[in-house]
């Protein structure tokens, strides 16, 4: 049984850090402007410690180099206050367990592999020979169709849908309304009409990957589209088919990647991003949000942004050359008005 509240003792002995001040009971985690005495804020960014003054947290995680300016207040030091709030959090929060059994409204094929300690939800369908693993939960209107694989814990929230021959790893979670498995945008022109190239490959998501509502990651032509273990993607974010995501990478809402690209371990992309196919991000790539990107990057740890006007393709061609060249062209600039304004010739 989890209890209702932690001292700060307790979170410490749990967590690490150090508390300093009176051993309070916490029974939740508040953002300093709501937080009240039997709550625990915290200051990641120095630029609000007035906040923490006019705050009536119980408690405060900081930093030890913020600590000195708080002498009387309830503290824990910690070397990272914002990841250590995430764990805090997650102790008033802990992770929802499978109560194992199965709805009688759903639907399990006589093939199917469905441990006891599963939970599957009203109206979630299992697909023949499809195997899940200890401790799953496919909760109200959750697919999985036939042949899929999925390690223990994993999580299908309402109405998430896993396509045919996928494998998933150990404590995935789907949030409603995502699609694993659909088919690839594959098409070949005929001369007259588009043809479909069948999408035989399948999906393979690693361990303790997240995707979130309404992402659609879709299965390879031929060979897998495959995501590395750790990696997290966030709402409507849409995965083109053959992609190869490295392990540990975050991407942010209504970002688009076309077909065939390859994402190193480690990147951060931002929101609203667009690449073009066949290409590669290296890995502890940065990319800002809205940026296009339009050529690989192989150069590890690179830090990217650029957003650029909708225009005619010549027009935008012609113009992206200047784009490149504008740091080059002010300096020629300045160096013009100089010769000017000192009166020397500049034929």
């Amino acid at each position: 049984m989890i209890p209702a509240t932690y001292t700060l003792s307790q979170i410490t002995a749990r967590l690490g850090g150090e508390w300093r001040g009176e051993d309070i009971s916490i029974t939740a985690v508040r953002p300093l402007a709501d937080a009240q005495a039997e709550h625990i804020s915290f200051l990641a960014n120095p630029k609000y410690k007035a906040e923490v003054h006019d705050s009536s947290a119980g408690a405060v995680i900081v930093s030890a180099k913020a600590a000195d300016g708080f002498e009387g207040r309830n503290l824990i030091v910690a070397d990272d206050p914002y990841l250590y709030f995430a764990k805090v959090a997650r102790l008033f929060s802990p992770v929802v367990k499978a109560r194992g059994g199965i709805h009688p409204t759903a639907v399990v094929e006589p093939s199917a592999t469905v441990p006891a300690s599963c939970e599957i939800g009203a109206n979630a369908y299992i697909g023949a020979n499809t195997v899940l693993g200890e401790g799953c939960r496919i909760l109200a209107n959750a697919v999985v169709q036939h042949d899929c694989k999925l390690g223990d814990e994993v999580v299908m929230h309402p109405n998430a849908v896993v396509y045919y021959g996928c494998t998933l790893g150990r404590r995935v979670e789907i949030h409603s309304g995502a699609v694993i498995g659909a088919d690839g945008f594959g098409l070949a022109f005929a001369g007259d009409s588009w043809f479909k190239i069948p999408q035989t490959g399948a999906v393979t998501l690693g361990d303790d990957v997240e995707i979130g509502s309404n992402t659609n990651i879709d299965r390879g032509a031929m060979s897998d589209t495959t995501v590395g273990n750790g990696t997290k993607i966030d709402n409507q974010v849409q995965i083109g088919h053959n992609c190869k995501i490295g392990s540990h990478t975050v991407i942010a809402a209504k970002t688009g990647i076309s077909g065939s690209v390859t994402i190193g371990s480690y990147c951060i992309i931002g929101g609203g991003v667009g690449t073009v196919g066949h290409i590669e991000i290296a890995d502890k790539t940065t990319i800002g949000g809205g940026t296009s990107v339009t050529h690989s990057i192989t150069e590890s740890g690179k830090h990217l942004a650029g957003i650029f006007p909708m225009s005619e393709h010549k027009e935008w061609a012609r113009n992206a050359v200047y784009i490149h060249r504008l740091s080059e062209m002010n300096k020629r600039l300045k160096t013009l008005e100089q010769q000017l304004s000192d009166g020397k010739d500049t034929q």
